[in-house]
């Protein structure tokens, strides 16, 4: 497999230094040699163990539209304009899922950190309703889930939360506080130095593998197999 190198790094610090359209053009080729060739590399070694690990998920290592997130930014509706990313992004999400909201694993690669991520982000109305709902209704489930020895080995549960409770849910509740949840993440800092290991398939997928109570939970309330 081709690997994540030091190149990979410089090329990310200089993409955050030099974000504009013309550099990235003058460096296309760097881009390919040392992000995207090393990402579907790393994509289609993952294909061969994430389906033992939870064979529901998907992982496509196709340059466009597949798990290697796109490098370009939507920035309509932001103050930032900046073109491009200035991070890897490769996420494997769940195959009833339509877009980066879904349960998913993730691997966040750039200059500036390096991590691991299980379970949902920002997800929509719907599955957050019934996230909260299963909670509420089965706090045990959910404390097991959240306090699994293994994952809480691996993980740090993340995410933003409400100040208040959620409309429709007692405020006394025992675990209102993971009620409030508006996102339900576990995230594990990686060094920079294994992203550069030839076993860095192997590597990330044993912290997926750690991460299976949240998965399976968040996938119980979402009535989709884990």
């Amino acid at each position: 497999m081709q690997s994540f190198t030091a190149s990979t790094f410089t090329f990310l610090e200089e993409l955050a230094e030099n974000n504009t359209r013309d550099w990235f053009a003058d460096n296309k080729q760097r881009y390919e040699d040392v992000v995207r060739t090393p990402a579907l590399a790393l994509i289609e070694a993952v294909s061969e163990k994430l389906p033992v690990i939870a064979p529901h998920f998907r992982v496509d290592a196709r340059k466009m539209g597949g798990s290697l997130m796109r490098v370009y930014r939507d920035s309509r509706f932001s103050k930032d304009k900046t073109p491009y990313k200035t991070n890897i992004g490769i996420q494997f999400r769940h195959e009833g899922g339509k877009d980066v909201h879904a349960p998913g694993y993730y691997l966040h690669i750039s200059a500036a950190e390096c991590f691991v991520g299980v379970g949902t982000w920002h997800p929509p109305a719907d599955a957050l309703y019934a996230i909260r709902d299963l909670i509420a209704n089965e706090p045990d489930l959910w404390l097991e889930a959240r306090d699994d020895p293994q994952f809480s080995r691996w993980f740090n549960l993340v995410g933003d939360s409400l100040r208040t409770a959620p409309r429709g849910f007692d405020k006394t509740h025992p675990v209102i506080e993971d009620i409030k949840r508006k996102d339900f993440i576990g995230i594990s800092d990686l060094a920079p130095a294994l992203i550069e290991q030839e076993e860095l398939a192997d590597i990330v997928c044993d912290y997926f593998a750690a991460g299976r109570s949240l998965m399976q939970f968040l996938c119980k309330a979402q009535r989709v197999p884990f």
